[in-house]
């Protein structure tokens, strides 16, 4: 089976330091399946073309395979895997390219960081959908799509078409962003894996989806074709996916969260949409008018204020301007209508550095963004947003850590971006402290279902200027 990566981006040969492969050798990486090579069928300054080819040898697969596996006799022996595209290809890209995955390049670090344009060609792959499926996994994401069936055989047309496409997406787009879509999406697209799905399995989703699950379409359908249509780790992951709001970059101090997608596997409301209703709720409760969202994201609370005309002024404020353009693009900046414009306001800044535009609101939220500070920075926000803008309220939310018992298959913190996570004791003194530092009250209110044992999901701190402490 065979992937190649093409790239016109001048000098195309960067390729190279991206994907931590030299254009001039040819280098064998042994699989517990058989063997994968990368190569450069052409390498120039116009462009150039990476090839990952991977040799399957058969005995050595059917030795590996687990004892749970189906024996179907020779079927182990003769089949398309030599051929077609699939999780024997998706594992070998995860492994060979592991660092260009990261988005890691020490030679070319901006170059790692900005999209270029790429053409990724697949001749074979098994396509459960069809070409219509192939264009609605890929084109969300920027790509455009090619996916030519494949004649079932040739010589006779009546037979129809395979199960297989021919397929080339392209699109301009951060390498490690392209990679991490064909490790997902071939077993996905092929609706099976060559190995047993067990729990870690949906850390790998979580982590290789980062930046653009939790905003596709058709997220439901990838987590439960990734997750072997296991039905308890499809539930944990979209549950974790709502929740944490997918899309975080390692260099911004919040999240970027995206919107959630009801499911059919999911009997509740997911948890974003809770809080999302309950820091809402409770802006009306306290009376306010103005509200400033600090760590905004790509705008979900923002735009759930603009819905209500109690809200005169709406502002989101981010450190990335990728968060902004996300709301941007949520909100439709573009073609808003006039009055609804007049309200709204969307800036960058940074949250651990005094602002004067952050002064003269009602209240600020911090929703899911304390979190995503370095505990050493987390004195400087407290400072800017309680000693220096001095709203008169403040919302904070924040995971519970001891909930994440609640998580199947979770290990360590809900999202790789988290510096920390509190239990309710910790919230609580933080809280506690703050308010009595800076001159504010504050009480505490659960997110989500209550657990008896751990508490809820969400905990949730609101700050007024004087009153007296709950």
């Amino acid at each position: 089976m065979m992937l190649t990566i093409s790239t016109t981006n001048e000098p195309a040969t960067d390729l190279g330091f991206l994907l931590h492969k030299h254009p001039d050798r040819v280098q064998e990486f042994e699989q517990s399946f058989g063997v994968a090579r990368v190569l450069y069928p052409e390498a120039d300054e116009k462009r150039c073309t990476a090839a990952l080819l991977l040799e399957v040898d058969p005995i050595q697969l059917a030795r590996s395979r687990g004892r749970t596996t189906p024996d179907y006799a020779l079927g182990q022996y003769v089949n398309d895997r030599p051929y077609a595209a699939s999780s024997l290809l998706a594992v070998a890209l995860a492994q060979v390219f592991r660092t260009a995955r990261s988005g890691r390049c020490d030679n070319l670090p901006v170059l790692a960081a900005t999209p270029i344009p790429l053409t990724i060609t697949l001749p074979a792959l098994p396509c459960r959908g069809g070409p219509e499926l192939a264009r609605r996994l890929f084109e969300p994401m920027g790509w455009t799509v090619d996916a030519q069936p494949i004649a079932l055989d040739p010589t006779f047309p009546e037979w129809g078409d395979s199960r297989y496409v021919r397929l080339t997406i392209e699109g301009t787009v951060r390498l490690a962003d392209a990679l991490n879509h064909l490790y997902v999406l071939l077993p996905v697209l092929d609706d099976a894996k060559h190995y047993w799905v067990a729990s870690d399995e949906v850390d790998k989703l979580i982590r290789a989806g980062e930046g653009w699950l939790a905003d596709h379409p058709a997220k439901s359908l990838i987590t439960r074709r990734f997750l072997r249509h296991r039905s308890e780790l499809t539930r944990s992951a979209l549950e974790r996916l709502a929740e944490i709001g997918d899309d975080v970059d390692q260099t911004f101090d919040p999240p970027v969260e995206e919107e959630p997608e009801h499911d059919e596997a999911q009997v509740t409301v997911p948890l974003n949409t809770l809080r999302r209703k309950a820091v809402v709720r409770t802006l009306e409760e306290v009376g306010a008018q103005t509200v400033i969202d600090l760590g905004c994201g790509s705008g979900q609370l923002v735009a759930a204020l603009l819905d209500n005309p109690m809200f005169t002024k709406v502002t989101g404020v981010d450190v990335s301007t990728r968060a902004l353009s996300l709301a941007a693009r949520r909100l439709h900046l573009d073609r808003l209508p006039d009055r609804r414009r007049e309200r709204l306001d969307l800036f960058q800044s940074s949250l651990t550095y005094t602002d004067d535009r952050f002064g003269d609101y009602d209240a600020a939220v911090l929703m899911e963004v304390i979190e995503h500070v370095d505990p050493p920075r987390l004195n400087a926000l407290e400072r800017v947003v309680f000693g220096a803008a001095r709203p008169g309220h403040v919302i904070v939310t924040t995971p519970n850590c001891e909930y994440n018992i609640r998580y199947e298959g979770l290990v360590g913190m809900r999202h790789t971006d988290h510096r920390f996570e509190w239990d309710r004791s910790e919230f609580r003194s933080w809280a506690t402290q703050i308010a009595d530092r800076y001159g504010y009250t504050v009480r505490f209110q659960p997110v989500g279902d209550d657990d008896p044992e751990v508490g809820p999901p969400t905990q949730m701190a609101v700050f007024a200027q004087g009153g007296s402490s709950e």
